[in-house]
């Protein structure tokens, strides 16, 4: 099925955006991790963290968390410290996204796991246990979810864990907000350059904690606003703040660039319209916030800005090779890019031309529909999106919020691509 997205001619509107997918994930493990239980407020509503609930529930051999990268890092940590064996398995793509060094990781620390089908990969057969803890080492440009579930459950490890990053890390941020829900949660982490201490502890619920709403999910709004041709423009979005616990908040500075200003207001944001202050090429280095490449990407390539984008090593491991996504979804609209190294990607400025008409393929990633639908508020013919119900993933009220807002939408089957 394809969606064929259509703007409207002003943009005003008022959203309620979804709760962060990322505080969800971390909060659920914490919360398990303690000797009891609070109710969390406002936990997001997304694929991600449905299959990160019903795990935590699943008192079954085998555990199937899909496409769900987040649960599968964060779980296999978990799993590893809860008494009983159990299987967690995924996707055909899950079973060719690496996980080696993090398992690698638990068995130094006391874990037993093993790999039920190709070195390296899920699906894991995981016996719980006491981990005994310690000192390691890995690598900083490694997935922070690695690092963020090692840190999780260090405070239940026997002796505690000193881990030491090396190199340069890769979405500190990610780390950072792991860090600063655990001390809400009532543990210490010591940092120390690029090592992190931390002690034998319990954790403490926390009640009422509410779950604030995802920048993620606003920087999709800021790209409509950046790229419309409505002077006028004007969108609201619930429930951020300026002091968010999410890395991704750095998305308001960069939009600042592209046109986009951020009012901060009692419930939220207002974006409205302002000039762009660019420098050409737009650099910028994503190694802190990965997940806003691809909005950035396409919003720089509609509003005709060369860039040259680096810290995208990442990007290769997600949902899909996003890096290769970019490079062929934008070729379809005339934008020539190039990757280099795995970790840049660039544009020149230079058109070819259109396929027409191009559907944007969309890889089983949500983040890939979601940034590539405001291209249609800059083509009057609007963007066909292949497969749109991946946004349930991490936004599944995304369409319905572009219908509200103005947006027309009208299905079709799917055509080649």
């Amino acid at each position: 099925m394809n969606y064929l997205i259509k703007a409207p001619e002003r943009l005003h509107a008022e959203i309620y955006l979804p709760a962060s997918k990322s505080i969800s994930n971390r909060v659920f493990i914490l919360n398990a991790l303690c000797n009891h239980s609070n109710e969390i407020i406002n936990i997001s509503a997304c694929d991600d963290t449905d299959v990160m609930e019903k795990a935590l529930h699943d008192e079954s051999n085998e555990i199937n968390i899909g496409a769900a990268g987040t649960a599968m890092r964060f779980l296999t940590a978990y799993l590893s410290t809860k008494k009983g064996t159990r299987i967690i398995t995924g996707t055909e793509r899950m079973k060719n996204r690496p996980i080696k060094l993090l398992v690698e990781a638990l068995k130094s620390l006391g874990a037993e796991i093993e790999y039920i089908e190709k070195e390296g990969f899920p699906p894991l057969r995981i016996k719980g246990q006491t981990l005994t803890g310690g000192d390691i080492s890995l690598n900083g440009g490694v997935s922070s979810q690695y690092i963020s579930a090692l840190l999780m459950i260090a405070p239940r490890m026997t002796n505690g864990m000193r881990l030491h990053l090396t190199g340069d890390i890769i979405s500190k941020p990610y780390i950072n907000l792991t860090i600063r829900l655990m001390r809400m949660f009532g543990v210490i982490v010591f940092e120390e350059g690029q090592t992190f201490t931390v002690p034998p502890q319990q954790y403490s619920p926390v009640a009422n904690f509410t779950v604030e709403a995802d920048w993620s999910a606003a920087s999709y709004w800021y790209e409509m606003v950046a790229l419309c041709r409505d002077e006028e423009a004007h969108i609201s979005l619930s429930g951020l703040s300026a002091d968010s616990l999410q890395g991704d908040a750095s998305i308001a500075k960069l939009f600042d660039k592209l046109g986009v200003k951020t009012t901060f207001t009692l419930s939220g944001v207002t974006l409205t319209k302002k000039e762009r202050n660019t420098d050409l090429p737009l650099t910028f280095d994503f190694v802190a916030m990965p997940d806003m490449a691809q909005t950035v990407v396409v919003t720089c390539a509609m509003l005709g800005i060369p860039f040259r984008f680096t810290g995208l090593q990442s990007l290769k491991i997600k949902e899909t090779d996003r890096l290769e996504a970019l490079r062929t979804e934008l070729g379809k609209l005339g934008y020539p890019l190039t990757i280099h190294d795995g970790n840049c990607l660039e544009w020149d400025g230079k058109r070819n031309k259109i396929i027409q008409p191009p559907v944007i393929a969309t890889y089983e990633d949500h983040r890939m529909a979601m940034a590539f639908a405001p291209i249609s508020v800059c083509r009057k013919e609007g963007i066909s999106i292949a497969d749109p119900q991946v946004v349930s993933k991490s936004y599944p009220s995304y369409w319905e919020d572009l219908t509200k807002s103005g947006f027309s939408i009208e299905t079709g089957p799917s055509v080649p691509r």
